[in-house]
C-alpha cells in the first residue's frame, strides 16, 4: 500500500482538490481530508507521539529498575559505604532502591525523550499542521494511483507533498 500526504493552507482549497480527486475517478474511500471540520488525526490513525513517549518508558522500566536495584545493592554490598546509621544490611537496601530510582529516572528520561523524538515519524510535523489550521489530503492505493493523484494535487501548490510506501513484513 502507498501513501501520499499533500498540506494545503485553507479548506475552500482542500475541498477543491477533494473535488478533483473525485473527478478523476477515484473512489472516496481511497482518500481522505483531514483537518477542523473533517477526520482528526486521532480519528485517521495518525501516531501520537505523546503516546509513543510513554509507551518507550514504560518498556524501558521493566528491565531499568530491578537493573538499577540490583546494581545500587552490589555497589553498597563491594564499597561498604554507610549512608545512614542503619546497619549494612539496611544500607545495602537504600543503595539498592536508590539505584532501582535511577534506573526509573533512566527510563523515564531515555524512553520517553526517544519515543517522543524519535517514534512518531513524520507524524508529529503532520499534527502541528493541523494544529495551525491546515487541512491533509491523504491518498492510500496502488503505486499508480499515487502517482495520478500527485499530478492531480501539484495543480493546488500544496505547501508540502509527500509519498509513502508502506513496508512489508514477513
Amino acid at each position: 500500500m502507498n501513501y501520499l500526504v499533500a498540506v494545503l493552507s485553507d479548506r475552500n482549497q482542500a475541498e477543491a482538490a477533494y473535488s478533483a480527486l473525485e473527478q478523476e475517478g477515484l473512489s472516496n474511500n481511497q482518500f481522505d481530508i483531514l483537518g477542523r471540520g473533517y477526520k482528526s488525526a486521532d480519528e485517521y490513525g495518525l501516531i501520537d507521539p505523546a503516546q509513543q513517549a510513554s509507551k518507550g518508558a514504560k518498556r524501558l522500566v521493566y528491565w531499568l529498575v530491578p537493573f538499577g536495584f540490583a546494581s545500587g545493592y552490589a555497589f553498597n554490598l563491594l564499597s561498604g559505604i554507610e549512608t545512614l546509621p542503619i546497619g549494612s544490611f539496611g544500607n545495602h537496601i537504600l543503595g539498592g532502591l536508590l539505584g532501582a530510582a535511577s534506573g526509573a529516572l533512566g527510563a523515564y528520561f531515555v524512553g520517553g525523550g526517544v519515543g517522543l523524538v524519535s517514534g512518531s515519524g513524520d507524524a508529529l510535523p503532520y499534527r502541528n499542521r493541523l494544529n495551525a489550521g491546515k487541512y491533509l489530503i491523504i491518498v492510500k492505493g496502488t503505486e499508480e494511483l499515487v502517482r495520478q493523484a500527485t499530478g492531480i494535487l501539484r495543480q493546488f501548490e500544496p505547501e508540502n507533498i509527500q509519498g509513502y510506501a508502506e513496508l512489508t513484513r514477513s
